[in-house]
């Protein structure tokens, strides 16, 4: 590979570091870096933070100009970038790092009198390596107390925190709270056992970014599903029956059923679905949507379960709009909530539910209809929805 330069192999926008056999090979372009994982090989790959690392580190052929410098002075100007000491025109090609960069490259190595520039450059490779053992795998009284004071309920912030008012002089009694989730939930640390992951107040089992989002990516996500938002008015003031909402009841064994529920009448059908896959639910609620009469066939709200991830095809075969709520909104629901909270009274929770027939839920659905309702002047949901259809012809 050749690189364009100034024709002594550098210019001001690239350079190339080399390290030893080990270690890898890099060339820098305004913080693109092209690393070669084998002879012939190349990938490229962004590091925004390779300038920090540029100030931080001196190439070997600079640290032996370093160390040759008699006068600590002339050599931090000598190995200065242009305009930051006094510097021949003709070695602008050698230049790159400020004089307070080759001070700390001194004092880091020992000092003026003691530095040596091979063995800062064996160091420099030496500190680069990853992965690094954490603070808590270096330190058993470090994680003791850590885990000690986790047993009690203590959050890893609160414990970091904790740390720093403890051991005000000691940085090496000193720990991050991510290094504490690190080590609690990557296991492979071998640092902090498993069980203290229950003494966290969330106790789940991963851990999720906190900026982390499905934004942009289809896996869980309801594709060109209509927002509730979009329904019309005649939904929300319940005048015009045929608008229904509906979710899944689940049981053990990875059991379910489909509720159906119409808004303004509180008429409920029970759905006997044999998974919970989106094919599954959508052929179940197809067929017994399809027995209802076209005037009752207007809407459907849904919660936003990948269950109803096929609902073009639902729409296509039933003509019934569907309508999402909001993700995390199952109050917007309202009615198929409640009534799915009354069916518990007939399928408690930790039910199989597959033993139903639906001959078993179209019974239990009927005791539903013919039960006076509070909320409806005491009347039944069947004489509600009969009436209803009488008036719309």
């Amino acid at each position: 590979m050749e690189w364009e330069g100034d024709g002594d192999g550098t210019d001001g926008a690239s350079e190339l570091v080399c390290g030893p056999e080990s270690g890898p090979v890099a060339a820098v372009e305004t913080g693109a870096v092209v690393e070669r994982d084998r002879p012939g090989t190349w990938h490229a790959r962004r590091i925004d933070s390779w300038r920090a690392v540029r100030e931080r580190r001196i190439h070997a052929s600079r640290s032996h100009a370093v160390a040759l410098g008699p006068d600590t002075g002339g050599a931090r100007r000598d190995c200065a970038w242009p305009g930051h000491g006094a510097l021949d025109p003709a070695d602008r090609g050698h230049a790159r790092s400020r004089p307070s960069t080759v001070s700390r490259e001194i004092h880091r190595h020992g000092g003026a009198l003691t530095y040596r520039a091979a063995e800062a450059d064996t160091q420099a490779w030496a500190h680069t390596r990853r992965p690094k053992p954490c603070r808590l795998a270096t330190s058993p009284l470090l994680q003791q107390i850590v885990a000690s004071k986790l047993a009690l309920e203590w959050s890893p912030a609160q414990v970091a925190g904790w740390l720093k008012l403890e051991f005000p002089d000691q940085d090496t009694m000193r720990v991050s709270h991510e290094t504490i989730y690190r080590s609690l939930f990557i296991q492979a640390r071998g640092v902090l056992k498993k069980e203290l992951i229950g003494h966290l107040r969330s106790r789940r089992r991963m851990r999720r970014a906190q900026g982390a989002s499905t934004a942009g990516q289809p896996r869980g996500q309801i594709v060109d599903g209509l927002s509730i938002r979009d329904r019309p008015a005649e939904v929300e003031d319940r005048a015009i029956p045929g608008h229904w909402e509906g979710d899944l009841i689940t049981g053990s064994q990875n059991t379910q059923i489909a509720t159906l529920v119409e808004r303004p009448s509180r008429f409920t059908m029970l759905v006997k679905v044999p998974g919970k896959d989106t094919a599954s639910v959508v052929t179940a609620l197809r067929t017994q949507i399809q027995q209802l009469p076209s005037a009752l066939r207007r809407s459907l709200t849904w919660d936003r379960g990948m269950e109803l991830a096929q609902h073009k095809r639902l729409t296509l075969d039933t003509k019934v709009s569907v309508y999402f709520c909001d993700p995390q909104s199952p109050w917007q629901r309202g009615t198929n909530e409640n009534t799915n909270r009354l069916l518990r009274q007939y399928f408690p929770k930790g039910t199989d539910l597959s033993r139903y027939s639906q001959a078993d839920l179209n019974l239990i659905a009927l005791r539903l209809k013919q039960r006076p309702r509070k909320t409806l002047g005491f009347q039944t949901p069947a004489a509600i929805l009969e009436a209803g259809v009488a008036l719309t012809g």
